[in-house]
């Protein structure tokens, strides 16, 4: 899904399985031959994603306008969408570039994502990059943790035994599992670039660790070879903690939060010196970022959740533990003193599903002890990080504390345990529970702001080699009558229930055309992008109010389930838009919702609440007069 790109879906033992190795496999896992590994031996048999028919998109698409535009306009597209599709005409020259593009690149859609990604000048933290939180943990004292740190075994990741996803009895792509690690996003003055140093001859057998704002370099295997146990990363851990008992007064890292032209020039400025630009590359060669926080804001029970995303999102602003970070980093696991944990992760190198399976073997891991004995070997000290800040690094790191306390403060994210009934109850009336869900969003939409707006949900292209996400539009003309339909007095529940079933059959057909490489968005972003790579006038169909009311989604969400209580976190694509990020257990369903407080339009807390009792009445409904069979 291409639109997604413009916006920019641990415990450090995950890192490699300790004690039940026998050789390095983390730096077997993340270099070239793991796409020989076994989990990857299936990645040359996946089809390559296709090109979807000009006319059949062009169809669509004026389909998808008609909830969200006025007569008038969708009148003028239809005669634009006409005049671009003719025989001989601009819309078939790009389509043949485009099929040829197809013919040529693994993966025409995430080529092009991957430049839109780059080429985004946003600020990664909260714009971008997307977060976990991990169940709460109750920390004792530092110890605790220090101890959490490393105490799993992640093993299937690093020996290559991870099995093989499946979607719909078809295998998925597992590419992006090799791109977690070791990976980094480098600034440039025009784009950013995607380093991935776990494939070079010499793989990363490191960590960084922060603490501090400090930045420390901690080695995870001994000289043999063999992992350090988690006893030994426990010292190591106590040693850089106890030697950086003061937070830095000029913290590097406040700098990765800057939007990217600012941090590329100061990129530039950085590595003019040696020991400025080798503490660089030490940060972005290894293998993830550790970042041991500080306290946070105090909260209650039923706020821990609110708190520790917005901690594991941007870390709380420059007074708490937002310079604690390396936010280019693809992974980082955060590990808050008060219990608050979780992972804050990379857009640009995976999708946010992706990452959820790695928490969740993380968190499972968390519950197996460790049976091997530490070795009684000396450990080398963890060697601190040195930055040479000169008065200009200076002046943009008070640039960069005063921007991301802007970005801190206008980030509105809420929670909400939807307890009344899950996707059990659901099933039992036969009835597909993303798609109920997706319409119990567009009715509290609706409610809200008495209009349809464009929305989406994303999904996955990973049945297509190197697939990523794809656009599932949920604002539909069968949507709209739904809702406008829902709150009307003169309708009969009879006529009401007829219209959820039609919205979500329709969902469901959306989802199968997403799914299978079909999506709209992709194609004519794809088709525009052909145009200017080509340098010919844009077609005016791309110029037209529709296709920018097209693009303008005001709802972005997202189903990202996780069997261990992970909360999926992520900021919204636009100001004036919501993120929403769902889970669904048998009992229950969890929203995650995200708006900015600057669009005064935008109520997340309001969202929740209505969206409550949107699923209530739509089951009371169902309790009336039940669905036939979906």
């Amino acid at each position: 899904m291409l639109r997604i790109c413009t916006r920019t879906m641990v415990n450090v033992g995950m890192l490699y399985p300790y004690g039940l190795v026998k050789s390095c496999h983390l730096v077997k896992s993340v270099s070239a031959s793991l796409v020989t590994g076994r989990y990857f031996t299936h990645q040359t048999g996946l089809p390559s994603l296709p090109v979807p028919p000009l006319q059949q998109t062009c169809e669509y698409y004026l389909s998808l306008l008609e909830p969200i535009v006025e007569m008038e306009e969708l009148k003028r597209t239809k005669e634009l969408v006409e005049e671009f599709q003719k025989a001989g005409g601009v819309g078939e020259r790009l389509q043949r570039s485009l099929e040829m593009k197809a013919r040529n690149t693994d993966n025409w859609v995430s080529y092009m994502q991957h430049i839109l990604y780059d080429s985004n000048r946003v600020p990664l933290v909260v714009h971008s990059n997307v977060g976990a939180v991990f169940p709460q943990m109750d920390f004792k004292d530092k110890d605790g943790q220090t101890r959490f740190v490393f105490n799993d075994r992640s093993c299937m990741f690093y020996s290559e035994t991870l099995p093989v996803e499946y979607m719909g009895g078809k295998p998925m792509c597992m590419k992006q599992y090799s791109q977690m690690l070791s990976s980094c996003r480098i600034p440039g003055l025009e784009k950013d670039s995607l380093v991935f140093h776990g494939k070079s001859s010499n793989p990363p057998k490191h960590i960084t660790v922060v603490h501090n704002s400090q930045f420390f370099v901690l080695d995870v295997y001994n000289s043999d070879g063999t992992p350090l146990t988690v006893d030994q990363l426990n010292v190591q851990l106590e040693r850089i903690c106890n030697s950086s008992p003061e937070i830095n007064a000029e913290p590097v890292g406040i700098l990765t939060t800057l939007d990217r032209d600012s941090w590329s020039k100061a990129y530039i400025s950085l590595i003019k010196d040696k020991i400025n630009k080798d503490s660089l590359s030490t940060i972005e060669r290894s293998i993830c970022t550790v970042c041991l926080d500080g306290p946070i804001p105090q909260a209650s029970d039923e706020m821990y959740n609110t708190y520790a995303g917005l901690q594991i999102m941007h870390g709380g602003g420059s007074q708490w533990n937002s310079a604690n970070r390396w936010f280019d980093k693809t992974l980082q696991l955060i590990i808050g003193e008060e219990g608050a944990q979780g992972f804050n992760m990379s857009h640009s190198a995976a999708d946010g599903t992706v990452f959820m399976v790695l928490a969740d073997y993380v968190i499972a891991s968390m519950k197996k002890p460790e049976k091997i004995l530490s070795p009684v070997v000396p450990l080398p000290k963890p060697q601190k990080l040195h930055f040479n800040i000169t008065p200009d690094i200076k002046k943009y790191i008070e640039e960069a504390k005063q921007s991301m306390d802007i970005i801190a403060q206008n980030l509105d994210l809420r929670v909400m345990v939807f307890s009344h009934y899950g996707k059990k109850v659901l099933k039992d009336h036969k009835i597909s529970p993303d798609a109920f869900i997706q319409m119990a969003i567009q009715l509290a939409y609706y409610r809200m702001y008495q209009r349809c707006c464009p929305s989406y949900e994303a999904a996955s292209l990973r049945t297509f080699r190197d697939g990523r996400v794809a656009a599932i539009y949920s604002t539909t003309s069968a949507s709209a009558a739904f809702v406008k339909a829902f709150d009307d007095p003169k309708k009969k529940n009879t006529e009401k229930v007829d219209l959820l079933e039609k919205a979500m059959k329709v969902h469901r057909w959306n989802t199968g055309m997403a799914i299978s490489g079909q999506e709209v968005d992709g194609h004519l972003i794809g088709l525009r992008m052909q145009a200017v790579e080509e340098e010919i006038s844009m077609p005016d169909v791309f110029t037209d109010i529709s296709f920018h009311k097209f693009l303008d989604c005001r709802l972005s969400t997202s189903q990202v389930t996780s069997k261990s209580g992970c909360l999926p976190c992520a900021g919204p694509a636009l100001l004036e838009s919501y993120d929403m990020c769902y889970s669904l257990t048998n009992v229950d369903i969890t929203f995650v919702v995200t708006a900015y407080h600057t669009c005064k339009e935008n109520n997340a807390a309001q969202l929740i609440q209505v969206l409550e009792n949107a699923l209530l009445d739509m089951r009371a409904l169902l309790a009336q007069k039940p669905l036939s069979k979906l």
